[in-house]
């Protein structure tokens, strides 16, 4: 659509209000109502929106340890930009305006913590070396027939999932709640948020969904978009919808892939596929996995951004714990996708379902794109069989903290995503890990504590 075409349409809704919204660091929309001539006479200018989003976490529980803002900044307002390419319409709230929006900073420049804008960054990267990226990520989340006043009550205890046991690729039990199904698939496309396929997952009430590819952008849109859209769907049918990356030790987490792929210029030709090879993989992408391989010890917090998400990245859970990779093999880091030239795409299994879809993303484009400036070969064997038990080539950090200090003094970090971004990311891990270990005694390591049940059940 037009500038002007969009314009036409925002002015004729009659409700006369537009919604917007910003990510945070966690990933959550931040956002407000606002009247339509606020929202027209705000457009070329931007508009001012606390700069606190950057400052607090998920609980709303203000950063003491970030120089970005603070008390010592006194929150001002931040300038923020309403990108006009994000424009949907939401159908399950009256179809009101919905945009998405970036932050500035002082010169009027992109601010460079904010998720969005970093990923805008390293979409130009690879545009500047030649590549067209397509990017998706697919979620898994558990479903409950409970709402935010019964979570409460029960303070998290004794839920009920949407459905009992065990039953993956169920036709039978997507049709139990098959409104709330249907919701989910059609609604979503009318947001501008296309589903390829949708199912039942192992475990009590869990669905997958997996989103059609786009530019990487437009794929991290569309991500956080799928997840608000799909707790706002599943309110409005009694059912809160989490996508925690485990919220129960004894059943699978939640995964959040990543897929990807680069083409040549004019978007005709997968730089992916090589028939000549014999698993159909070009030099191209082995230098791109080569990168992501070398790189994720280093930025694995982007991919595993909080306590929690680290109770999913367990043995035998369907999610990986080594620096692997394997040709259609789900049990390494990295999955190798070569069933065609049009689909020829590479898997990143870290990502959970938690993550914030904008650092995800910029995570495996950058790592993968490092591979390829670099020249790096993929010497490392493609592991057969249970990557589990392949520790050749090291293990993932197993806690936050790990990850995060890694993360903190690694100069490549900072040479992918800057300085400014790689310190205010890492403080807010390490804030994470404080008030863990604040309000949480003697748990094991594999254990969901109640803590973060309230802080990431509903929410992240």
């Amino acid at each position: 659509m037009t500038k002007d075409q969009i314009l036409k349409k925002v002015k004729k809704y009659p409700g006369a209000k537009v919604k917007l919204a910003i990510t945070d660091m966690d990933g959550v929309l931040r956002g407000k109502v606002i009247a339509t001539e606020k929202f027209l006479s705000i457009l070329k200018n931007g508009f001012g929106f606390c700069d606190v989003v950057f400052g607090w976490d998920a609980a709303d529980a203000l950063y003491d340890n970030v120089d970005i803002t603070g008390w010592h900044t006194g929150f001002p307002d931040a300038n923020a930009k309403i990108d006009l390419n994000t424009f949907r319409e939401v159908p399950w709230d009256n179809d009101i305006p919905f945009f998405l929006a970036d932050f500035r900073d002082g010169n009027d420049e992109a601010l460079e913590i904010c998720p969005r804008n970093l990923l805008k960054t390293i979409e130009a990267q690879a545009k500047a070396d030649g590549f067209k990226a397509y990017m998706s990520q697919e979620f898994e989340w558990f479903n409950f027939d409970e709402t935010p006043w019964t979570l409460a009550d029960k303070d998290f205890k004794d839920l009920r999932p949407l459905t009992p046991g065990m039953f993956g690729y169920s036709i039978l039990r997507s049709s139990l709640e098959k409104e709330y199904f249907n919701d989910l698939f059609d609604l979503m496309a009318d947001f501008k948020v296309p589903i390829e396929g949708m199912h039942t997952e192992t475990g009590p009430g869990v669905y997958e969904a997996a989103i059609k590819y786009s530019d990487p952008v437009e794929a991290a849109d569309r991500a956080v978009l799928f997840k608000t859209g799909t707790k706002e769907i599943a309110y409005q049918h009694g059912i809160i919808a989490t996508f925690m990356a485990k919220w129960n030790s004894q059943l699978p987490g939640c995964s959040g892939h990543v897929h990807q792929s680069l083409w040549g210029g004019n978007k005709s030709h997968n730089l992916f596929y090589d028939s000549k090879d014999k698993h159909n993989m070009s030099a191209l992408m082995k230098s791109y996995i080569a990168g992501q391989l070398h790189c994720l010890p280093y930025i694995l917090p982007m991919f595993a951004p909080n306590i929690n998400s680290f109770k999913r990245l367990v043995e035998g859970a369907w999610a990986p714990t080594t620096l692997t990779w394997g040709v259609d093999n789900r049990t390494t880091a990295l999955r190798v996708i070569t069933s065609g030239k049009n689909s020829s795409r590479l898997e990143s299994r870290v990502c959970g379902s938690d993550t914030n879809p904008y650092l995800a993303l910029a995570a495996c484009l950058a790592s993968g794109l490092y591979g390829i400036r670099k020249g790096l070969k993929l010497k490392q064997p493609a592991t057969k069989g249970n990557g589990y038990e392949e520790f050749s080539y090291g293990r993932l950090p197993g806690t936050l903290q790990a990850a995060t200090q890694a993360m903190k003094k690694s100069k490549l970090a900072k040479d992918l995503f800057g300085k400014e971004f790689v310190d205010h990311f890492t403080k807010t891990r390490e804030w994470e890990v404080k008030e863990f270990r604040k309000n949480v005694k003697g748990s094991k390591p594999k254990d969901i504590t109640h803590w973060e049940l309230k802080r990431y059940f509903e929410i992240i």
